[in-house]
């Protein structure tokens, strides 16, 4: 058996690099190469997600405060307020009337370059439907790329992304529905139809995934809706009511109620044309009894009577003014306490996968000392026994390390479809950071570590003394 160790030995300093050496040493216990590699994927893995997620969401809320100072809508959650206004993922916390924001809206201001009023409640097929004014477009740095700005009652813009995923075209023509939630019975049914007259360029903002209109389109929405309903009951009532009593005399006189009735349909369509020309004439400060969801208000510079706007709206209104910078900041903060936990623990599994790498390379020193005797007496030198060991933890390392990644960039491109239909946002796991090159040489380095005590306890094994022993 010793004439055959020899010879295997011998076989394997001629024929074969440290690195295969290492791989086949590592690869005789594979239940514990295999324990090694999941721990250290595991925590690399979860590292590298946590630093994936945080940095795409951190660009998501970024990009999408387009200079905007202060958010002004019904009381409630701030923070809410901010969700629903600016990143449309959350419900509005109300309404407003045009005559409690009128002085927030006023062109001639002297503290405020540009307010934005938003009425939101409506979607079509999970994409939020905000009515607006064309101004939006500058908050985004948004232009039309095909077809036209809208202008009429009715017409839309959608956003680059809404238009890609529900293929939509100029000439288009869908109903809202109540609603974010997808639900055929949430459908206005009796309201006009909506139509695409144009579709936005992407911005990779929030824009992108919103259809825009006139705020009265939604008000012709809900409050035509409310009319034809109101109107058919009421004229349902009138047929059970008068029915028995008229029929005589409405057979008797059909031929005179058909050119009543068009005439009447003849001067209704008149008088809706006249009135949708009238609306797009119109702004909406003309209209102080009806109601918007929330302003998006950017101021024209800072200073002391702009800084205490927000407090002075809080207190001296029905009203409610959240500033974007300081709620996403506590957002921040607020999900900083889940992620850093998140943090700690994928670096304790880490460390745990390190202290398995120098378990299983110190306790498998024990069965290959006369392995290592041999390579020394066959002309192996001190370092290139320590370089043997040395290469088996930075294979482990390597190996945990790239698996990892893996996990984590594929969960993430799980994650990323997820979002993507809860929420609209679009993120990917096809995106390498800069601090995943860090992340790859601390674990290089970990194994490293982790196998040095075992490679200097190696290249110092007694020739003779195990030798003898064998």
């Amino acid at each position: 058996m010793r004439a055959l160790d020899i010879i295997h030995s011998t076989l394997y300093i001629q024929n074969m690099n440290s690195l295969l050496l290492s791989w086949k040493n590592l690869t005789a216990k594979p239940l514990s190469m295999l324990l090694t590699l999941v721990l250290f994927a595991l925590g690399v893995g979860l590292i590298s997600l946590l630093m994936i997620l945080q940095k795409q969401t951190q660009d998501q809320f970024d990009k999408n405060l387009a200079g905007i100072d202060l958010v002004v809508g019904a009381k409630g959650s701030k923070l809410q307020l901010i969700l629903g206004s600016m990143y449309h993922v959350d419900n509005p916390t109300g309404n407003i009337t045009i005559k409690e924001a009128r002085p927030f809206m006023n062109p001639k201001h002297p503290l405020i370059e540009m307010s934005v009023p938003l009425s939101l409640g409506d979607s079509h097929k999970g994409y939020r439907i905000v009515g607006t004014e064309k101004n939006i477009l500058e908050l985004y740095n948004a232009e039309i790329g095909e077809g036209k700005l809208w202008n009429k009652v009715m017409e839309v813009n959608l956003g680059a992304s809404v238009a890609a995923d529900l293929n939509a075209k100029i000439g288009t023509r869908f109903k809202s529905s109540h609603g974010l939630i997808e639900d055929d019975n949430l459908i206005h049914e009796d309201s006009k139809d909506f139509i695409v007259v144009g579709i936005l360029q992407p911005t990779g903002s929030v824009i992108d995934q919103l259809i825009l209109t006139r705020t009265e389109s939604i008000w012709e929405v809900h409050d035509g809706h409310a009319h034809d309903e109101e109107g058919g009951h009421e004229g349902h009532a009138h047929e059970e009511g008068g029915h028995d009593e008229h029929a005589h005399e409405d057979n008797a006189h059909d031929h005179s109620g058909h050119e009543h009735h068009d005439h009447a349909e003849g001067e209704h369509d008149h008088e809706e044309h006249a009135i949708e020309e009238n609306i797009v004439e119109k702004t909406l400060l003309d209209y102080p009894d009806k109601s918007i969801t929330s302003l998006l208000i950017k101021f024209k510079g800072r200073g002391f009577q702009t800084l205490n706007m927000g407090r002075q709206i809080d207190e001296n209104t029905d009203m409610i003014a959240a500033s974007p910078a300081i709620e996403i900041n506590r957002l921040y903060a607020n999900m900083g306490v889940g992620i850093n936990g998140l943090t700690y623990l994928a670096y304790l599994i880490t460390f745990v996968s390190a202290l398995s790498i120098f378990i299983s390379l110190f306790s498998s020193l024990k069965d290959r000392k006369y392995e290592l005797a041999l390579m020394r007496v066959m002309g192996a030198s001190r370092g290139k026994v320590f370089g043997l060991i040395l290469v088996e933890g930075l294979l482990l390392a390597v190996l945990g390390c790239f698996l990892g990644l893996l996990l984590s960039h594929v969960g993430m491109h799980i994650l990323a479809g997820y979002m993507k239909e809860s929420y609209r946002y679009t993120f990917s796991g096809m995106t390498f950071l800069k601090q995943e090159y860090f992340l790859i040489a601390g674990a290089l380095l970990l194994g490293i570590v982790a196998a040095f005590i075992p490679a200097v306890q190696a290249s110092r094994t007694d020739i003779s003394e195990t030798l003898g022993q064998g």
